[in-house]
């Protein structure tokens, strides 16, 4: 797979599926994914993103912490998600999350381009990379809350589809 994105729509209904277990499993499980998702914040840090997680280090490493354990629960790990996610589903939560921010296609972009980085540097079965990048790219299309004229809009999100 090249790591396609596809354009977000405004008013578009996105659905997707969780990803597979078979990625947490083929990553190493909890190590793995922690090894995973810190190397991507990692390259976070270093992005033109950047500027959305805090700078100072240790509430950063709180921030990376907190995500990590979403990618673990989300891919099929222990749930170690501490957050209360105030009874909506993961993926709900994690999209109201983000409501606070403005966030452009550009960004998601740039996020999603972070993850390609660091997907690429794990040996796992490509067809197990493509189907967490799967999720990763439709799923992203939900957190994008501002067109680049600056009005905000969101994207149309169904459980369980």
């Amino acid at each position: 797979m090249s790591y396609e994105v596809s354009k977000v729509v405004m008013g578009e209904e996105v659905s997707f599926n969780e990803p597979s277990s078979k990625f947490y499993e083929a990553i190493g499980g909890e190590e793995g994914m922690r090894a995973l998702m810190y190397d991507f914040y990692d390259i976070i840090y270093e992005s033109d993103i950047a500027n959305f997680f805090p700078q100072d280090e240790d509430e950063f490493a709180e921030i990376k912490e907190k995500n990590t354990k979403f990618f673990i629960e989300i891919c099929g790990g222990p749930k170690v998600y501490e957050t209360d996610t105030e009874g909506m589903g993961l993926n709900e939560y994690m999209i109201q999350l983000h409501d606070d921010f403005s966030i452009y296609e550009k960004s998601r972009y740039e996020w999603l381009g972070c993850m390609e980085e660091a997907l690429r540097k794990v040996d796992i079965p490509q067809k197990i990379k493509d189907d967490f990048w799967d999720y990763l790219e439709k799923f992203s299309k939900l957190t994008v809350n501002t067109s680049s004229d600056g009005s905000e809009y969101y994207a149309e999100y169904n459980p369980g589809q």
